[in-house]
């Protein structure tokens, strides 16, 4: 099966979310529903400079709530999706569920 032009499931992939650090917060706040920074930083990998120049792209975007506060006397950020954070997520896991599908099964896109 020959997709359509624009039609490839790859043309639906989001640039601000299939980012792979993105994407990693993303789910991991989708699973925990809110996250602290400092459990991010270390599940990711990532420096705290880095994590918060991703933080930064994902709350402009409306995708993410950022939270500061204090637990105890320490300084904390926390996390969490918004409504359209958790829609960007869903779409991007349809939008790569149609590309592994169409891998699986052996569509082309090639011309013949």
């Amino acid at each position: 099966m020959i997709a359509e032009p624009g039609q490839h499931p790859v043309n639906g992939l989001d640039d601000v979310v299939h980012q792979r650090v993105r994407l990693g917060i993303l789910t991991i706040a989708h699973q925990a529903r809110r996250v602290e920074f400092g459990f991010l930083r270390t599940a990711l990998g990532l420096t705290a400079g880095n994590l918060s120049q991703h933080l930064a792209v994902l709350e402009k975007a409306g995708l993410i709530l950022v939270e500061k506060g204090y637990e105890g006397r320490r300084a904390r950020t926390w996390l969490s999706l918004t409504p359209a954070g958790d829609r960007a997520l869903r779409d991007e896991v349809t939008q790569l569920k149609r590309l592994i599908q169409q891998i699986e099964h052996g569509s082309s896109t090639r011309e013949p």
